[in-house]
């Protein structure tokens, strides 16, 4: 609805910046509606049509907007001292934006001002036009104090995170959440070739970090199925499971498919299982584009199981995806406590299910993109609890590049958005690999050896 309370007679035609008007209705997609930022991007009719330049600013300004949105509110705050009334929260949601381009965007001070107060007017509201101006050009000319990248957890998260890490290392991840995201890929052969030919650094074995520009399947290798995007940490567990040519191996909710990509390169023979068609046919689409192939199967892997046993069983389970905020930065406004109790049970239920799977002398590696230790310490101690037949197999701090920083007490993987900061950054991720003790205790008798069946 527009405001209309003291309007001001327009004197000449709104012109609003496209890319600004796109990133304003991303932010409101998430914050009032409360919709994945990459469905957002999937969703809104005009973003594909922007010039190339212009959607990758409409992504960034939306994604530090929402990445550094406690810091703007304070900001904010501390300029606007009478509430705004409910039905101006586009004007509040303009504000956001601009605020963010002056400080964090690093966007040229009268533009960001300007194109603001066009977007406000744009939208309905030229009453507000005179405040925004205000407010932004006080925050241009006063250099406002930004606060802490803290600023920008929700008490939940930051109680958490400080609860399981401390203080100290909750700050640093933090200030590695605020930082764009880099371009991680993994590689089929020749790491160091592709690092050279898309100017990028060969990180660890089969990962290279690239410049994030342009659009992915532009960069040269991407046709030639040379590479796939895979986040370095997300690219460890498949590689701690050795050596894997022979060996059947099921890919549990396999898509988009990095790692079931991992397991066919590494010659394993590999069944990926996904609850999701459409998330299925993505992950064929990405192994055709590579030259590799699995079998996959639609079905719930909390109650599916094989024909046969198998050597090994990947399970990379759904979880709240806190380690991932700075790639997803909606995750700061889309998530609750609730969530994650939510979540622990379908975690519970798939390792439980996952555990069958698996013949005796085999592996389970479970594996989530999670900071939160109820959904990766605490959930591989409760099944060690429960099912004598398992154990952990610790991982040794030679088989990681981050040696023994990168591993818990136990021996699983841990990393954090703040390892590797002279390089960037890391996604947060857990991993804990668990073999089945050859002479099982309990959890059923053996089914009858089979070759997975292919059902694609």
């Amino acid at each position: 609805m527009s405001d209309t309370s003291t309007s001001a007679p327009k004197t000449k035609p709104v012109r609003v910046s496209p890319a600004r008007s796109v990133a304003f209705d991303l932010l409101r997609a998430v914050l009032r509606k409360g919709t994945p930022l990459d469905e957002a991007l999937k969703a809104h009719r005009g973003f594909g049509l922007l010039p190339v330049s212009d959607r990758g600013f409409a992504r960034l300004l939306a994604a530090v907007t929402l990445r550094r949105l406690g810091q703007i509110d304070r900001i904010l705050a501390g300029r606007v001292t009478k509430p705004l009334p409910a039905r101006a929260s586009a004007v509040w949601d303009a504000l956001r934006l601009g605020v963010a381009q002056i400080c964090f965007v690093e966007t040229k001070p009268h533009a960001a001002v300007d194109t603001t107060v066009d977007l406000v007017r744009a939208r309905g509201h030229d009453s507000y036009a005179g405040l925004t101006n205000a407010v932004l050009r006080g925050l241009v000319r006063d250099n406002a104090d930004l606060g802490a990248p803290e600023d920008n957890l929700p008490d939940w998260l930051r109680a958490s995170w400080r609860a399981a890490y401390g203080a100290e290392t909750t700050a640093a991840i933090a200030a590695a959440l605020m930082r764009e995201p880099t371009l991680d890929l993994t590689v089929r052969d020749d790491p160091t070739a592709v690092a050279a030919s898309l100017g990028g650094t060969v990180l660890m074995a089969e990962s290279v970090r690239v410049p994030l520009t342009g659009n992915i399947p532009d960069l040269p290798g991407y046709d030639d199925g040379a590479w796939w995007v895979q986040d370095a940490a997300a690219a460890l567990p498949v590689r701690l499971l050795g050596d894997l040519a022979g060996r059947r191996v099921i890919d549990l909710c396999a898509a988009p498919g990095g790692k079931t990509a991992q397991l066919c390169q590494s010659g394993a023979e590999v069944l990926a299982i996904d609850r999701a068609a459409k998330r299925l046919t993505r992950l064929r689409e990405n192994l055709t584009r590579l030259g590799l192939s699995a079998a996959t199967e639609v079905a719930d892997a909390t109650t599916w199981r094989p024909k046969a046993p198998v050597d090994a069983v990947l399970l990379d389970a759904p979880c709240s995806a806190t380690g991932t905020i700075r790639r997803h930065p909606d995750i700061l406004h889309l998530k609750a406590p609730g969530d994650i109790a939510r979540l622990v049970d379908l975690q519970t239920r798939l390792l439980a299910n996952a555990a069958e799977m698996v013949k005796p002398g085999g592996q389970l590696m479970y594996c989530t993109c999670s900071l939160q230790p109820e959904e990766g310490e605490a959930r591989v101690a409760a099944f060690l609890a429960e099912r004598p037949d398992w154990r952990r197999a610790p991982i040794a701090a030679g088989e990681i590049a981050g040696g023994g920083a990168w591993l818990t007490a136990d021996g699983d993987l841990r990393t954090l958005p703040s390892h590797l900061p002279d390089a960037g950054g890391l996604d947060g991720f857990y991993a804990a690999r668990l073999t089945r003790r050859a002479a099982a205790v309990g959890g059923g008798a053996p089914l009858k050896r089979a070759r997975i069946p292919v059902n694609d």
